[in-house]
């Protein structure tokens, strides 16, 4: 059975009833008799495996990063200026035609 939160409109207290989805949502304040309102609440999820990080962000040590590791070194390595494309041509001389 749910736990649903309501909220009184007069008096404001809040409060909670465990209550089956097919009983009718309350309407009276127990505290003063006055009108209340259900209160949308966020639901606490936890993802648990391997398929999901533990914060939203990667560590930077992971070891499932995307592409090849030969290709991103290849790319990050200093002394080359210019990129080529897939087929071996220089981008440069590409741009210039």
């Amino acid at each position: 059975m749910p736990i649903y939160v309501y909220q009184c409109d007069s008096c404001g207290v809040t409060f909670e009833r465990q209550q089956h989805f097919s009983d009718a949502p309350l309407t009276d304040c127990p505290e003063c008799d006055g009108h209340v309102h259900r209160v949308i609440q966020p639901v606490g999820v936890v993802f648990k495996g391997s398929g999901f990080y533990v914060t939203d962000n990667r560590t930077k040590s992971s070891t499932s990063l995307p592409g090849n590791k030969k290709e991103v070194q290849k790319e990050t390595e200093p002394g080359s200026s210019s990129k080529s494309d897939s087929d071996g041509t220089d981008l440069q001389n590409k741009s210039d035609d």
